[in-house]
């Protein structure tokens, strides 16, 4: 299966997971490219001035992660502004990665995945499912570990 993970990642954080990510599926057979959401300039943390750089082409792929993180409990505006530019996701399948800073998905993450979904189903996408990565506490190793075999499985 082909497979295209597109993120936007500010602090490093979402790219690392869909790094993971995209080497459970590869090792699993899959053809995985990992796309960043570019901008054009530097953005300041919180800021909703900032324009998107050229968008990925999600054309060639059989099932696309999107992957963003929460701010101010919301799916990043960045990732929301993608979302509604890029083409069509008619007959894509979709998967949603989330990574928030708090420790509970009910602060923003389920909000966000939510917000991610209804953008993907308004471009004709067909979401599979999702998964938040909460960044608090201890256990972080383990909860990337589940959230990226639950996506996986997804695919």
């Amino acid at each position: 299966m082909k497979v295209g993970i597109v993120v936007y990642s500010q602090t490093g954080n979402t790219l690392s997971v869909a790094t993971k990510l995209k080497e459970k599926l590869a090792a699993a057979g899959h053809s995985v490219a990992l796309e960043q959401v570019k901008l054009v300039a530097e953005r300041k943390p919180g800021s909703r001035e900032f324009q998107l750089g050229p968008l990925p082409d999600v054309t060639p792929y059989d099932v696309l992660v999107f992957g963003a993180a929460v701010e101010a409990f919301s799916l990043s505006p960045v990732m929301t502004k993608c979302l509604g530019q890029i083409g069509s996701l008619e007959k894509k399948n979709v998967i949603c990665l989330i990574t928030q800073a708090f420790p509970f998905a009910w602060l923003g993450g389920s909000r966000a995945a939510r917000q991610m979904r209804t953008l993907c189903e308004a471009k004709g996408a067909a979401v599979r499912g999702s998964a938040v990565v909460n960044w608090m506490g201890a256990g972080l190793d383990r909860r990337i570990a589940n959230s990226v075999d639950k996506l996986s499985k997804l695919v």
